[in-house]
């Protein structure tokens, strides 16, 4: 096996999504394999208790290897080998075929999390059975919310109780970057240029956190959820569904059928904004779950999706070197 080959591309392959852009994906080189796993300290164990998010992120992860992997000429196959206790997925090994995608290392590189305003509605209905057919071929599906106005009120309610939960809000302030100062800006998080915020904006921010346990008890949570809507700035709320009683390796394969969804946006000339807190925090994720008449452990990812008005910025990676 080829580890020389492989590890020229892996900086391409650090382009796949991770909630709060804390990029958990480990790689261990052994004879024959390429091992896949996670570092624990990457995580997010107060806003992902069950850990939905990170094991989405790595399937992604796996999913952006075998597509790098199989344009660059390299054959390679995913072998599951989920192992909670080691934090590992599984592996890549050589195969006999290329991995057969319709996706290219491009399509990889410039995907990107658009927090921007979207230009269109939403994507259009063929698109949309499009992505319904990606979804559907590992036997979920993507919907689209049907009444934005009801959304705007769970996506509130989500809002002001992941504002009002300090361990959350702890995560959080761990994982943003709001000045360029920051030691870790160009490596990783939710800096301010991908928050879509201005700098007197990043500075509020960062005041109003900072203050967080003192403004918490007079109405900080509410003024904070208030301060942005999302919503307001275009596009249309897909979800993607999973099949029923998904298990936690099954969670993992549909990270990359969310990957595969998300490039299939992307080579349509689209972008996508996640908005997984309408289904971390319980009492929104039932309500959203009768909204679309599914139950709510299958829905597995919230996101706003449009045309973007502008390219939106790069996220930071620790391998972003090419």
């Amino acid at each position: 096996m080829d580890h020389a080959a492989f590890r020229a591309l892996a900086p391409l392959c650090w382009r796949a999504p991770s909630a709060h852009n804390t990029q958990p994906w480990r790689l261990r080189y052994e004879p024959g394999a390429i091992h896949v796993g996670w570092d624990p300290a990457h995580t997010l164990p107060a806003a992902d208790p069950t850990g939905r998010d990170l094991r989405l992120s790595l399937g992604a992860f796996v999913e952006s290897c075998l597509i790098v992997a199989a344009d660059a000429g390299l054959r390679l196959e995913y072998v599951a080998e989920y192992d909670e206790r080691h934090h590992r997925v599984g592996r890549l090994r050589p195969a006999p075929h290329r991995y057969p995608t319709p996706f290219r290392i491009a399509d990889v590189w410039q995907r990107r999390t658009d927090r921007g305003t979207f230009a269109a509605a939403g994507p259009e209905q063929d698109t949309l059975a499009t992505l319904d057919a990606v979804a559907r071929q590992a036997g979920g599906g993507v919907r689209a919310v049907p009444d934005p106005d009801r959304l705007g009120v769970l996506l509130r309610a989500a809002d002001r109780r992941v504002y009002g939960d300090p361990t959350v809000v702890a995560e959080l302030r761990r994982w943003l970057r709001l000045s360029p100062t920051h030691p870790d800006y160009h490596a990783d998080g939710l800096n301010d240029r991908c928050l879509a915020l201005s700098r007197p904006a990043a500075t509020g921010l960062r005041a109003a956190l900072a203050a967080y346990p003192v403004l918490r008890p007079l109405g900080l949570p509410r003024l904070l959820a208030a301060a942005d809507d999302p919503l307001a700035r275009g596009g249309a709320v897909l979800v993607l569904v999973g099949p029923a009683d998904l298990d936690r390796p099954g969670q993992v394969e549909f990270g990359r059928v969310l990957l595969r969804v998300w490039l299939a946006l992307h080579t349509a000339g689209l972008a996508a904004h996640p908005l997984s807190q309408l289904i971390d925090v319980a009492v929104t994720r039932t309500a959203l779950g009768a909204l679309l008449d599914v139950a709510p452990d299958r829905l597995l990812h919230v996101t706003r999706v449009g045309r973007p008005t502008r390219p939106a910025p790069r996220s930071a990676r620790r391998l972003d070197t090419v």
